[in-house]
C-alpha cells in the first residue's frame, strides 16, 4: 500500500460501517487485550490483519489499495518490534517525540543494515514540532505533518538546506478546538503560498486529527471538508495530493473520503507501554 495521489470516488456505496478498528470483528481486531510485549507471531498477525483490513475497505470503497499508505505509529514501542514490521516488508513509520525517534532511527538503521537488508526506511513525524526542535526534525525525518507556521516552516526550511526537500503536510484544526494544534480553513490559503515558496520543503497535503466521535456519518463529514480543501480553485494550483487522516476509530471513514495517509499504531503494535513504570 503506498499513495502518491488521490482518487475521487464517486456514488460512494451508502454501506453499513464495520468499524473495524473501534471493535472486534472476525477479519480484524485490535487485540487489545494482548500483552504489551506481545509474541513475535502477535504482531506478525495484528501487522496482517490491519494490511488485510485496509485492503478490505479499499475495495469496499472502490479504491485502489496503493492509493493508501500504511503510516505505521511506532512511538512508545521499541526499536525492536519496528524492525520485525520493516522485516515484513514495511517502510512508513511515524515518532511523535524527537529524542525518542532520534535513538529509534539509528537502532533500527544499524539492525538493517548488520542483516545485510540495507533496506531505506521512510520516517514520518507527527508531533507537536517545538522551535529548538527543528534542526533535528529536518535532519531525522522524510515527512513532516504537523506545519501550523511561517516561523516553523522557515526554520525547517533553513535546517534542510542540502539534503533535499523535505516532504511536508499542514495540520488543520476545522473544529476549532482549543488547545489543539493546527490552523482554521481561513488561514489555510496564506500558509501554503508561503509553504511553498520554502525551496528546501515540498508542500505536498494536509492532515487532521479531528475530535473523537462514534458516528460515522459525523465523522465522514470532516474528512469530506479535507478533500475538499485540495479541490477549492485558489489551492488547486499548488498540486497538493495528499490528505493524512485516519486513525484506529475512525479510519474506515477516512478511507471513504478519500485518505491517502492513514496512521495506526495500537492495530499494529499492542498497547503501548506503561510509561510510569
Amino acid at each position: 500500500m503506498a499513495g502518491h495521489r488521490i482518487h475521487k470516488q464517486g456514488g460512494l456505496p451508502d454501506a453499513k460501517y464495520i468499524c473495524i478498528f473501534a471493535r472486534k470483528s472476525a477479519t480484524c481486531t485490535d487485540n487489545q487485550a494482548e500483552p504489551v510485549a506481545g509474541s513475535q507471531s502477535s504482531l506478525t498477525r495484528r501487522y496482517r490483519e490491519t494490511c488485510t483490513c485496509i485492503e478490505s475497505l479499499a475495495d469496499r470503497y472502490r479504491r485502489s489499495p496503493d492509493s493508501i499508505t500504511l503510516v505505521a505509529v511506532s512511538k512508545r514501542h521499541s526499536a525492536d518490534d519496528v524492525f520485525r514490521i520493516a522485516c515484513m516488508g514495511h517502510r512508513h513509520f511515524a515518532e511523535s517525540f524527537v529524542q525518542e525517534g532520534a535513538g529509534k532511527i539509528a537502532e533500527v538503521c544499524r539492525r538493517l543494515e548488520t542483516a545485510g537488508l540495507g533496506t531505506k526506511l521512510t520516517w514520518h513525524f507527527i508531533g507537536h514540532i517545538q522551535s529548538r526542535k527543528c534542526r533535528d526534525i529536518a535532519h531525522m525525518f522524510d515527512w513532516v505533518h504537523t506545519i501550523e507556521s511561517d516561523r516553523v516552516a522557515n526554520r525547517l526550511n533553513r535546517f534542510r538546506e542540502g539534503l533535499g526537500p523535505l516532504n511536508v503536510l499542514i495540520q488543520m484544526n476545522l473544529q476549532h478546538e482549543p488547545g489543539k494544534s493546527g490552523i482554521s480553513e481561513d488561514r489555510l490559503e496564506d500558509l501554503v503560498r508561503s509553504v511553498s515558496a520554502q525551496p528546501n520543503l515540498k508542500l505536498r497535503g494536509l492532515m487532521i486529527i479531528p475530535r473523537p466521535e462514534g458516528n460515522p456519518s459525523e465523522q465522514r463529514k470532516i474528512f469530506r471538508r479535507m478533500s475538499a480543501l485540495l479541490l477549492q480553485d485558489r489551492i488547486r494550483p499548488y498540486g497538493l495530493d495528499q490528505l493524512s487522516m485516519g486513525m484506529s476509530g475512525d479510519l474506515e471513514a477516512a478511507i471513504a473520503e478519500g485518505a491517502t495517509m492513514v496512521r495506526l499504531g495500537t492495530a499494529i503494535f499492542g498497547p503501548r507501554p506503561d510509561q510510569s513504570r
